[in-house]
């Protein structure tokens, strides 16, 4: 069994759905509300443990209500906990979410206990070179995100950074892990370019190579994905589906493309597995529930074609 080392955050998501995104200024009249756990790094930890991973995960949470829910979900899925901390003052992190008709999202995060994880809840965990994969976030602060990639790197471990959501300072992380995966967007940000210009898929995975990337899946929604290396680029079609929430498709995305390295696949094959996971994931509502089995996403693949 494949073994996954997650770095990142837990957020509990206040969801609201809405027939269209509020312009500013306006209200709009929602309808359904819920609460569903999620955060980038519980999403792809449980989405990890899913695709059939044994699964740890350091993170930190509030001695909250909410904290409670995160650790219990967590392991309810399987993910090891031993390396969650409860901050004592801090909240646990939420997330507030707005989804309209299409199934499209807008995300506010108030990251919380988050905050707090940092290089000596690394030190925790006693040896990297234990696990096949370290998959890490910048939903969690960039110390312990360098730290993360540092250690994976010392421990001879493939590493797989999520580079979502961005931030000026990320930048400097580019050439940290052995996959680096941003959407077009987080890409833009990475590159310091204005999300309004336009830029070519292959142009952003190039220059995120000449940047010092030594490996890029550079994820592309509707139109699937582009494996990127210094020598040669790949496209992976998407897989076509009626999305429901895409809120957690990336996170799946991302996981199952970890627990495939981890296997040892090729990194276009393991993309071709992010993507199937990614696009059952948009078919169903919230972060964490969304998150596909293993089986699942082998039998979506086989009749696609695709296995």
């Amino acid at each position: 069994m494949p073994r996954v080392l997650v770095v990142g955050s837990a957020n509990m998501d206040l969801v609201v759905k809405a027939p269209r995104m509020p312009v500013g200024g306006e209200t709009v009249m929602g309808g359904e509300f819920s609460t569903v756990r999620g955060g980038k790094g519980a999403n792809q930890a449980i989405a990890c443990a899913r695709m059939g991973a044994e699964v740890w995960m350091v993170g930190c949470v509030g001695r909250d209500a909410f904290g409670e829910a995160l650790v219990a979900g967590l392991e309810a899925d399987g993910v090891r906990c031993d390396y969650m901390r409860r901050h004592p003052t801090a909240p646990s992190g939420i997330a507030v979410i707005l989804i309209d008709a299409s199934g499209e999202n807008s995300i506010v995060v108030a990251t919380g206990a988050n905050a707090e994880l940092g290089e000596n809840d690394l030190r925790q965990v006693p040896g990297f070179s234990a696990f096949d994969v370290v998959l890490t976030q910048l939903e969690a602060p960039l110390g312990a995100v360098r730290a993360t990639l540092a250690r994976a790197r010392e421990a001879g471990v493939t590493s797989v950074l999520d580079a979502g959501p961005p931030t000026e300072a990320a930048k400097a992380l580019v050439g940290g892990p052995d996959v680096i995966s941003p959407n077009e967007t987080e890409a833009k940000a990475l590159l310091g370019i204005p999300v309004t210009e336009e830029l070519e898929p292959t142009e952003a995975a190039d220059r995120l190579i000449a940047a010092g990337a030594r490996n890029v899946v550079l994820k592309l929604g509707a139109e699937g994905a582009l494996v990127a290396r210094p020598d040669c680029m790949e496209r992976v079609p998407a897989f076509k589906i009626d999305p429901v929430d895409t809120t957690g498709a990336g996170d799946a995305f991302t996981a199952a493309l970890a627990v495939s390295l981890a296997r040892g696949d090729d990194l276009v094959r393991a993309t071709t597995v992010g993507a199937a996971a990614g696009a059952l994931a948009a078919t169903v509502f919230g972060a964490a529930p969304s998150m596909p089995m293993g089986e699942a996403v082998e039998q979506f693949m086989r009749e696609r074609g695709a296995s």
